[in-house]
């Protein structure tokens, strides 16, 4: 991924000298656990500890000749214990592994790692959306469908609903990242032939890592593909915040809005644009995290018990998503945090068609009152159509109908257009949701 987009904590995982750490840390938990069940001589593992080490561009020197980066890493390594006086210990390096018993298990430690920010990352955009949810559990906004107004919402119920995503989302990430805190050690085809299970499971605990209870030369993908596709639900709801904040941000709406800087510059011809570059850049970016999914669920179906046409994809989409998704996380975190809301705006539209918003409850009103249900419609659509058309008052036209007289007194007319009746569970979500009604 591009410096533009990739935060220092999450980049340095996926750095080529941290992967080749975590190679090295692999094959020296092995040479350990191996010593321990007497299978290395104790001496050996203790130099492999004390005197290993690699050079970045030694190994990418020794791949351009062999075509092969474990092969590779490993002639660096023995270079590094040969100059340091422990080549004799080398011989025990990589004692029977093979390549993706390093790889896979390595790359399990830079998935747990990543994870970790990825989850801190969650935990944060939760934290922000219940306290703004609650900021604004009784602010009054116009609800729509189709983009059209609908009936009264508050803004902290659409807030609550992204805590309730973003609650399901934490569960499924962790889930999927528990999936994929596995190694494995089980040789060239997956039959243990050169280490023990015993071996193998204290290797991977060694590594902080659950052992996988069966495998090929290779780790199953179903579970990278699991993983990548948590990741891109989560970066679809990050997508469906920022979109709605973009339609919030519009010149005709102006209800909320993101940040503005001092110094912020909107448009290099016209000074006086605010855009909402952070949500499009969110929108944006969640298009590739989607996309790799694709190529995850392409990198199940293997041939036989290994071929590496997953490799050059994972090279690409696990370092790509987790840097995508932590960067994503934090810019909504910023746009949650300071999210500007506009509660007189907001106001101003719901009351802007006069009553329109109330025709529901009127038309539920009408039929308790004894109107058949088809012409308490009839009724009150013909009134909206021609406040729509007319941009009339709706409440006038209502309040005029003799019909309409003959069914509702004044003071039923009154509660029909009450914002309190329809508001009036708000309470009850919040205690659904959160488990309290107050912060």
């Amino acid at each position: 991924m591009i410096a533009r987009y990739t935060r220092a904590e999450m980049g340095a995982i996926w750095a080529e000298e941290h992967k080749y750490q975590c190679w090295l840390e692999v094959e020296l938990a092995a040479s350990e656990i191996l010593a321990e069940l007497g299978h290395v001589p104790a001496e050996v593992a203790t130099a492999l500890r004390a005197h290993a080490g690699f050079s970045v561009p030694r190994i990418a020197e020794v791949e351009r000749e062999t075509r092969h980066d474990v092969i590779a890493f490993t002639t660096a390594v023995m270079e590094t214990l040969t100059e340091r006086g422990a080549g004799d210990a080398s011989r025990w390096l990589h004692y029977g592994l093979t390549s993706n018993d390093v790889v896979d298990t390595a790359q399990a430690l830079q998935i747990k790692q990543a994870s970790s920010l990825i989850d801190r990352g969650l935990a944060e955009l939760s934290a922000n959306l219940r306290r703004r949810a609650f900021e604004h559990k009784n602010t009054l906004q116009i609800g729509r469908t189709h983009g059209i107004h609908g009936e009264p919402i508050t803004f902290g119920l659409k807030l609550a609903i992204w805590w309730d995503e973003v609650e399901r989302h934490r569960a499924r990430f962790a889930a999927s990242a528990e999936e994929m805190r596995v190694g494995k050690l089980s040789g060239a085809v997956g039959t243990l032939a050169h280490i023990s299970p015993e071996a193998e499971e204290r290797i991977c605990a060694r590594l902080g890592l659950k052992v996988a209870p069966v495998t090929s030369q290779v780790l199953p993908r179903d579970l990278h593909a699991n993983y990548i596709a948590t990741l891109a639900g989560i970066a679809s709801t990050l997508d469906k915040m920022a979109v709605e904040i973009r339609h919030l941000q519009r010149t005709e709406v102006r209800e909320a809005e993101e940040p503005f800087a001092a110094g912020q510059k909107g448009s290099s011809a016209m000074p006086h644009k605010r855009n909402p570059v952070t949500c499009e850049q969110i929108s944006g970016l969640a298009r590739v995290v989607r996309s790799n999914t694709q190529a995850a669920f392409e990198n199940v179906a293997l041939w036989h018990e290994r071929d590496i046409s997953h490799s050059s994809v994972e090279r690409v989409i696990l370092p790509d998503s987790t840097i995508l998704i932590d960067y994503l996380l934090a810019r909504t975190n910023w746009l949650v945090s300071g999210l500007r809301v506009n509660p007189d705006r907001m106001r101003r539209n719901l009351e802007s068609t006069r009553g329109l918003i109330f025709s529901g409850q009127l038309l539920l009103d009408l039929a308790e009152a004894g109107m058949r249900r088809e012409d308490a419609y009839r009724l009150v659509q013909s009134h909206a159509m021609q406040a729509w058309e007319t941009d009339g008052d709706f409440r006038a036209a209502i309040e005029a109908d003799p019909e309409i007289n003959a069914r509702l007194a004044p003071e039923q007319i009154d509660y029909a257009f009450s914002l309190d009746r329809q508001l009036r569970n708000v309470n009850t979500i919040f205690l659904r949701v959160f488990g309290s009604s107050l912060a």
